[in-house]
């Protein structure tokens, strides 16, 4: 049964790993990136600070990059050495003359589960939790998802790879932000979660335009999108 799930997870990788173009080489080797989303998470804290009192905003700005640390040192020290399943990208790997490698990144030697998407996960399932807003859960989903997939399309992560390293990013992300809101709640002297809270108004001239404070995430995710974007557009040609 393992042997055909097994089967089943590389020809699936295989054909998904074989849809490529040079404009998405770019692109997705620029957002699997880390630094480059430096300034979406800089937002993360401002409205961490904005929404809540400072102490209760200092634990839960803790309490993310532990969450984060606990599903990388789980996905990495602890399941990888045991499972020991070499990346499809490892020379090792009998498959990897068949993977599709951009600029001859292979990655490092195992690669179950993957720390990308455990990690991308883990964040933004806190988060969204945290902020609780629609539009912004959304958001912060299909960047944990095109994070992860963008490990798949550099060839060094197999789907079972990223759907593992999503759930456990997901669950510790869930486990972590319930533990932090019970500590906060302690810190916590006045209504934090009031809905007006989470607003801001942008004045213009005699108007002004209401928007919730995640909007600022957001727009700075969709900014750093199009750049890359545009970087890539023209790094192709």
């Amino acid at each position: 049964m393992l042997d055909f799930l097994i089967d089943i997870d590389t020809q699936i990788f295989l054909f998904f790993n074989s849809l490529h173009l040079p404009f998405f080489d770019y692109f997705m080797k620029a957002f699997t990136g880390k630094i480059i989303w430096v300034p979406m998470y800089a937002t993360l804290l401002y409205i961490i600070f904005r929404r809540f009192g400072w102490k209760v905003a200092l634990c839960y700005t803790l309490a993310i990059p532990l969450v984060i640390m606990c599903a990388d040192q789980l996905c990495s020290s602890a399941i990888r050495p045991y499972v020991e399943r070499l990346r499809p990208t490892h020379i090792d790997n009998p498959i990897n003359a068949l993977v599709h490698m951009v600029d001859g990144y292979r990655g490092g030697k195992y690669g179950f589960p993957s720390c990308h998407a455990s990690n991308s996960f883990a964040l933004a399932t806190f988060v969204a939790l945290l902020f609780a807003k629609r539009r912004f859960t959304i958001f912060i989903l299909i960047w944990a998802f095109i994070n992860s997939y963008s490990r798949l399309y550099l060839g060094v992560h197999y789907p079972g790879d990223l759907v593992i390293g999503g759930i456990i990013g997901a669950s510790i992300g869930f486990v972590g932000y319930i533990i932090a809101k019970n500590i906060a709640q302690h810190f916590s002297t006045t209504r934090d979660l009031e809905q007006h809270h989470f607003y801001a108004q942008l004045s213009m001239g005699n108007s002004a335009i209401t928007y919730q404070l995640s909007d600022i995430t957001i727009a700075t995710g969709l900014i750093i999108t199009i750049s890359i974007a545009t970087y890539s557009f023209f790094a192709w040609f």
